[in-house]
C-alpha cells in the first residue's frame, strides 16, 4: 500500500521508510511558529523546562500580528514578553511593527516554508503552507513550547481525501470560491483529522495566491492539513523566495484515500458562506437581498497582492456606498509597498476605503473593525462563527475579494459580474 504526500513527508521526518494512518510517530520539525496571542503561553511553558536555549534559533518564527499594533496595555505586555524572549534566545525570525506581516502571508514571502517541510504553528491556519507542498498544521501553545525545546513533536498520521481539480475557473471565481464550495460540499467536519490533498490538471489555472487561500481554509473542513502537488508555479515561487533547500514529495500511484472528489472548476460560481459556519454556503445567484454595514478585505486568507488588485479593479472609478465601512488589510509590508507602487492603495482610498497596516485585527474581533449588535459584514476572512467579528448578534458573510468589493459599491452582497 502506497503513501500520500503527507504520509511521505511525515515518514521522512521520522527516518522511517513508511508510516500508516493512525500510527503515532515522533518527527523532526523544520519550523515552529507562534504569534502574540499563543506565544506568551508557550514561553511560560518553555521556561518550566529549565532550558536556556531553544533547539535551533533559525527554525523558530515569532510574529506579533493579532492584536498589533498593540491595541491595549495587555497586548503591549504580551508583545514585550515575547520580544524579550526572542532577543534572549537569539531567535532570528522575529517580525514586529515596521517589518511585520500577517504570519501566514509573511512566512512564505520570507522563504521560511518550502516543499517537503514539516511545520507546526500555534495558530490553526498554519495549514496555509500546504500550498507549497509542505506538511503544516496548527497546534496548541504547549506543543509550540515542546517544539521550541526539542525540535520534535508527536503526530498521529492522518488518512487523506483526494481532490482532483479539472478545467479552469470562470471569470470572478477564485481560490476562495473553490474552497468555500468544497467546505459547503463536505461540511465543517468532512475532513476531520485528515489530509486534504489537491492535484489534477486544474492546478495549472490556479495562482499561488489561490492555492494559499485554499490550503489556509482546509482547517475549516476539520482537516489536519491541506497540501498541493508541487508544479512549475510552485517551483517558480520557491526559487523567488526560498532561503533553504527543499524536497518534492508526490503521492504513490497506489496511495490510499478515504474519499476521492473530482471538481470541474469551470462549474463553480462565486460563493458566499452565510452565518454562522463556513459550510453554510450559497452561490451568488442564491444570495438574495442582504444589506451590509461593513466590508473587510485582507487577512491571512485574502490579503495578498492579487487580492488587493482584484478589489481595486472593481472599486477604481467607483465609490463605496454611503454608510458602508470598507477596511483593507494588506498581508505584509512588502505587499503594502507593492500595492502603493502600483497605485492600488490610491484607487482604494479614492473609492472610500480605509487602508491599515498589516494586522489580523478585525478577523478575530480583536480591533480595527469590530461589529455592533445587528450589523452585517462581508469579509474575505476565514471564519464567520457567532461573535467572531464582534457582537454575538452581528453577522459575518465570507466571500472573495471580488464579491466583497462589489458589495462595497452597492451596499448589499453583489455579484461582481453584474456591476
Amino acid at each position: 500500500m502506497g503513501m500520500t504526500m503527507s504520509q511521505k513527508i511525515l515518514a521522512a521526518h521520522t527516518g522511517m521508510e513508511r508510516v500508516r494512518p493512525g500510527q503515532l510517530i515522533e518527527a523532526d520539525l523544520d519550523l515552529v511558529l507562534g504569534n502574540d496571542v499563543t506565544t506568551p503561553v508557550a514561553v511560560h511553558e518553555f521556561k518550566k523546562t529549565g532550558l536556556t536555549q531553544v533547539f535551533d534559533r533559525k527554525k523558530i518564527a515569532i510574529i506579533p500580528d493579532h492584536f498589533t499594533p498593540n491595541k491595549d496595555i495587555k497586548a503591549a505586555e504580551q508583545c514585550r514578553l515575547i520580544r524579550e524572549f526572542a532577543s534572549e534566545m537569539g531567535i532570528e525570525h522575529y517580525f514586529e511593527v515596521g517589518e511585520m506581516g500577517i504570519e501566514h502571508c509573511l512566512i512564505p514571502e520570507q522563504g521560511l516554508a518550502v516543499p517537503g517541510d514539516l511545520i507546526i504553528g500555534a495558530d490553526s491556519h498554519t495549514c496555509t503552507y500546504g500550498a507549497l507542498g509542505a506538511f503544516s498544521t496548527g497546534v496548541g501553545s504547549t506543543d509550540m513550547a515542546a517544539g521550541m525545546a526539542t525540535g520534535r513533536l508527536w503526530f498521529k498520521v492522518p488518512s487523506a481525501l483526494k481532490f482532483v481539480l479539472t478545467n479552469k475557473p470562470r471569470p470572478w471565481v477564485s481560490g476562495k470560491d473553490i474552497i468555500l464550495h468544497i467546505i459547503g460540499m463536505i461540511g465543517v467536519d468532512g475532513a476531520r483529522y485528515k489530509s486534504m490533498e489537491f492535484m489534477g490538471d486544474g492546478l495549472a489555472s490556479l495562482s499561488m495566491d489561490d492555492r494559499f487561500t485554499i490550503a489556509n481554509m482546509a482547517v475549516e473542513a476539520g482537516a489536519k492539513n491541506g497540501i498541493f502537488m508541487v508544479d512549475e508555479k510552485t517551483i517558480a515561487y520557491v526559487k523567488e523566495h526560498a532561503t533553504k533547500p527543499y524536497r518534492v514529495y508526490e503521492p504513490d500511484p497506489d496511495a490510499v484515500y478515504d474519499e476521492e472528489y473530482e471538481l470541474d472548476l469551470s462549474t463553480i460560481k462565486p460563493t458566499v458562506a452565510f452565518p454562522h459556519l463556513p459550510s453554510n454556503t450559497r452561490t451568488i445567484d442564491e444570495v438574495g437581498e442582504i444589506a451590509i454595514d461593513q466590508v473587510v478585505i485582507g487577512s491571512c486568507t485574502n490579503g495578498r497582492l492579487s487580492d488587493l488588485r482584484i478589489a481595486a479593479s472593481i472599486l477604481k472609478g467607483r465609490k463605496v456606498k454611503k454608510g458602508v465601512r470598507v477596511l483593507v488589510f494588506p498581508g505584509t509590508q512588502r505587499i503594502y509597498l507593492e500595492a502603493l507602487q502600483e497605485g492600488i492603495i490610491a484607487d482604494l482610498v479614492e473609492a472610500g476605503a480605509a487602508v491599515s497596516t498589516p494586522t489580523c485585527g478585525p478577523c478575530l474581533g480583536g480591533h480595527m473593525g469590530i461589529l455592533a449588535k445587528g450589523e452585517r459584514a462581508v469579509a474575505t476572512t476565514n471564519r464567520n462563527f457567532v461573535g467572531r467579528m464582534g457582537h454575538p448578534e452581528s453577522e459575518v458573510y465570507l466571500a472573495s475579494p471580488a464579491v466583497a468589493a462589489a458589495s462595497a459599491v452597492t451596499g448589499k452582497i453583489t455579484d461582481p459580474a453584474k456591476l
